[in-house]
């Protein structure tokens, strides 16, 4: 029984590329700027873009693109949940009928780049998960929420918040495949039965992971009781960031790439509906 083998949403995955040895505030700052290459989608030849750039930064970290792909497993239901919405409630001109939902043309097109939006942004997101460690993300967020201070927002005890929240993941889900394998062990079946005799199958294992999860929150506020943490207190850093030449660079690039899809969006796209619309949708 396979739980976490190829679970990839949110996990660290260590590698010397160049992506690797960017400043984390560099990749935050470029992944929300990115996040507006799919978001100014208007249709499905718009998100060309968007694939190139998801492609470019599989190819520069030395990721698969094929494991960027399935970081969006876990949201499909809400693709596909989305993408029904479009496509039966959008009014405009009608190609097919299923009872009183009827499909528009206007509404394929929507659930269409809907859908292609939604994942676009999560493997944007897991992107950055990938190649950025727990430790150097929360330190980054820190520094670019560092102006927030002055308004006395707890700009450190959110970035410790997102620090044990980041680590937990991984551990949530080993401690999760530990118990289901036990289980199995004792002749649990997990795989057998309809979809809500298999839902109702991971009830046992909810018990004994929340007593875990508990136990070892309990542990780690202990230690950090022990030694002296303070929120809200000055901390020196053993490796501190610092913005070098390539981060300008990556950003450059970032930049350059929402340009492009500006351009392909408005220019780009009109040349080509013009010499051949029949390509196009």
């Amino acid at each position: 029984m396979k739980f976490t083998n190829g679970f990839s949403m949110g996990q660290f995955v260590p590698g010397e590329s160049r992506i690797h040895a960017l400043d984390p505030r560099c990749k935050i700052i470029g992944m929300f700027i990115l996040l507006a290459v799919p978001f100014s989608a208007e249709k499905p030849p718009d998100f060309i873009p968007a694939v190139f750039c998801l492609y470019a930064i599989s190819a520069t970290s030395g990721i698969r693109f094929a494991t960027l792909l399935r970081a969006g497993r876990p949201v499909l239901f809400l693709i596909a949940f989305t993408a029904i919405l479009n496509l039966f409630w959008t009014p405009g001109h009608e190609i097919a009928r299923l009872g009183p939902m009827r499909f528009t043309s206007e509404g394929l097109t929507l659930a269409f780049c809907m859908s292609l939006r939604i994942y676009c942004l999560v493997m944007m997101a897991a992107a950055l998960m990938m190649t950025t460690s727990p430790m150097d993300f929360a330190s980054g967020a820190e520094r670019l929420m560092s102006p927030l201070a002055i308004l006395k927002f707890p700009v450190s005890e959110i970035a410790m918040m997102m620090t044990i929240a980041l680590r937990f993941i991984p551990t949530l889900f080993e401690e999760s495949e530990r118990i289901m394998k036990a289980q199995i062990s004792r002749g649990a079946d997990f795989e057998s039965g309809g979809p809500l005799k298999r839902a109702r199958a991971y009830i046992p294992i909810l018990a004994p992971l929340f007593i875990q999860v508990f136990i070892r929150a309990d542990n780690l506020a202990t230690a950090m009781e022990s030694r002296c943490y303070v929120p809200g207190a000055p901390r020196t850093r053993l490796n501190p960031l610092v913005w070098h030449s390539r981060d300008t660079a990556a950003m450059t690039c970032v930049i350059a790439s929402l340009v492009f899809s500006l351009v392909w969006n408005r220019y780009i796209y009109r040349l080509a509906a013009l010499l051949c619309p029949e390509w196009l949708f």
